[in-house]
């Protein structure tokens, strides 16, 4: 969709500036329906088309300096306007009035395409009487009233099905397997009523012992199903309880942030309002206005530990040999271990864009869900974060890729030689902080490094010393975290100058925050966790933790197919908040168990344990 920039205005004494400028000409049948359309309102008893499709124009509404500026109408009530001659298609034209950006929703014939609304909007042939149907915010509350065009957007009123998700295979594979047990069932109880010797009892399966037979028992629910609402922890190699809780509390926090960013960029009533609130009141410490980005280094963290664990593990069972076959297999274990699920919810993503009836608030999310039909690739090579990243295929799936990265560059780490009594980690300092920086490998390999050291440091035989003054070490360690949440507080707003403390930040909270959290992992290891660490250790963050991959793939799509449906905007509240986070997560955690285990899990288990 091309974005244009023309400056329009719809009220009188601007139409001679107007007429100045290049023709754009609508299109015939366009101009034809628009006319009939504004024809019938004008009578004293207009059709009900005519009035429904006025009706659903969008209107200002209150609260503009609080940030809902925006002008929605109602889109299925033009969709169900018909003439005997054409529909009504709703479209939203993109407006900017000074500094303030925001979009109309209007109503017009289904002859109309983006062009020609865009062409009737400049030209203020939308007029109701004297009266424009988006007219300009009033001076009182916006300085300037010239109005600019960004662009116009035009709802379809038909669903194209583009792609299909098939999940044939596990269901197959489950009844399958049924059949054969419940046929070996009935061998066992035959054999036994016959009196017949355990040592000659014989038990067919009704499908050959295979490599097709452990595909499809790998496939079945029998067996996927199986472990994944355990309370035990599955870390490879035992040890490290705390991490369940650590990676099931990320991701919590994770869910939370997205679940009021989101509305928060789309379709607040009062997001002017909400981020005032959300910068003072300490429960938003879990929302946009909170550090929830450090979750994401949690995760890094967490993801150093398990993969030195996971290649020493391979090195051992190899005669403590590296070579290229254990490094093949280290690295494809992590492939399957991830792509399976990421390509499904991807191509389900699609299908998803081309199957719902999405409403006024679904364009910020367009474009960046249909960059998979063109951008797919990089997500099928782990490279999605080192490509722009507005072009990203699903934009929170650049985690997936770095963390990829990461894993892939452990094998290169000469793991034999390292002390545990210093820690090197590289960061860089940078004045500002945007996407370009955020994604990158290079800017979030600290805490992954730190990970590696943490997870190697037991089988590199050094001890760390954390049974002398382990109160002063906690101490050390909450107050080290909770200064780093509050300097995201602090600074927040970047300023246009460079700004040391900012570069400080940027360069250290990472590693800082990477380092806090190996001392939790570390102290509650060695039996200094206290009540937190049996907090960590509760058997309620197990289940959580099996399908934390699966919640993280699939929480954001969720999220916006709760706004994309929305045909008003949200007011946002305390309540309301909780309300939307709490049904993001049950949702969320319902489907991600299915798709662990109908998609995750079945690949681990086709040949050998994951990484």
């Amino acid at each position: 969709m091309a974005l244009r920039c023309v400056l329009f205005c719809l009220v009188a004494g601007c139409s001679t500036a107007l007429e100045n400028t290049q023709t754009l000409n609508a299109s015939q049948g366009c101009e034809e329906d628009t006319d009939t359309f504004l024809r019938e309102i004008k009578q004293s008893s207009p059709k009900e088309y005519a009035v429904s499709m006025f009706d659903a124009f969008g209107k200002m509404g209150s609260n503009v300096k609080g940030g809902n500026a925006n002008q929605p109408g109602l889109l299925q009530r033009c969709r169900s306007a018909h003439s005997p001659t054409f529909s009504g298609k709703y479209c939203q034209v993109f407006i900017r009035q000074e500094t303030v950006q925001y979009f109309v929703g209007v109503c017009v014939p289904d002859s109309c395409g983006e062009q020609d609304v865009q062409t009737l909007a400049l030209y203020g042939r939308l007029n109701f009487g004297q009266t424009s149907l988006i007219p300009p915010l009033p001076s009182l509350l916006v300085n300037q009233s010239t109005q600019e065009i960004s662009m116009t957007h035009c709802l379809v009123n038909t669903i194209a099905p583009d792609a299909s998700d098939v999940i044939s295979v596990p269901l197959v594979a489950t009844l399958l397997t049924a059949i054969s047990r419940w046929r070996r069932n009935r061998e066992v109880s035959a054999h036994e009523k016959s009196g017949l010797n355990n040592s000659t009892r014989h038990t067919p399966l009704c499908f050959p012992r295979s490599w097709v037979s452990q595909y499809l028992q790998a496939f079945s629910l029998q067996t996927t199903s199986q472990g994944v609402f355990s309370t035990s922890s599955p870390i490879p190699g035992g040890g490290y309880s705390s991490l369940n809780g650590i990676r099931a509390l990320s991701l919590l926090w994770i869910i939370s942030g997205h679940s009021a960013q989101f509305p928060a960029i789309t379709n607040l009533d009062n997001v002017k309002d909400f981020k005032k609130s959300a910068a003072s009141s300490p429960l938003h410490v879990f929302t946009i206005s909170g550090p929830a980005y450090l979750a994401v280094d949690t995760f890094l963290l967490l993801g150093g530990l398990l993969s030195a664990r996971s290649l020493l593990g391979s090195i051992n069972r190899a005669e403590g040999r590296l070579s290229p076959s254990v490094v093949a297999s280290y690295l494809f274990k992590r492939i399957k271990r991830i792509q399976p699920l990421h390509m499904f919810v991807m191509c389900l993503t699609i299908s998803l864009v081309s199957l719902v009836h999405w409403g006024p608030y679904w364009f910020p999310f367009l474009e960046a869900l249909t960059d998979c039909k063109k951008y797919w690739w990089a997500n099928v090579l782990l490279i999605s974060n080192l490509i722009p990243v507005n072009e990203i295929c699903l934009p929170w799936t650049w985690y997936l890729s770095l963390d990829f990265q990461c894993y892939a560059t452990t094998p290169l780490i000469k793991i034999a030689p390292l002390k545990c009594n210093c820690v090197v980690f590289v960061y860089r300092l940078s004045d500002t902080y945007n996407l370009f920086y955020y994604v990158k490998p290079h800017t979030r390999y600290g805490p992954f490094l730190i990970g590696i050291v943490t997870g190697t440091s037991k089988q590199i035989k050094c001890t760390i010393q954390i049974t002398w003054h382990a109160a002063l070490g906690w101490f050390c360690c909450l107050l080290l975290m909770a200064v780093l949440v509050i300097l995201a507080y602090v600074l927040k707003e970047t300023p246009s100058y460079p700004s040391v403390p900012h570069a400080l930040y940027q360069g250290l909270h990472r590693p800082l925050w990477a380092l806090a959290l190996t001392w939790i992992i570390l102290a509650c290891e060695e039996g200094y966790g206290g009540f937190i660490g049996s907090f960590l250790s509760l058997g309620v963050w197990v289940p959580i933790s099996n399908i934390s991959f699966a919640c993280y793939l699939i929480h954001p799509i969720f999220i916006i197919l709760y706004i994309g449906l929305q045909e008003t905007p949200i007011h946002y509240t305390d309540l309301n908040y909780m309300y939307m986070f709490l049904g993001h997560l049950v949702l969320t955690l319902l489907i991600s168990y299915v798709l662990t285990v109908l998609i995750e899990k079945p690949y681990l288990l086709l040949k050998g344990n994951s990484a």
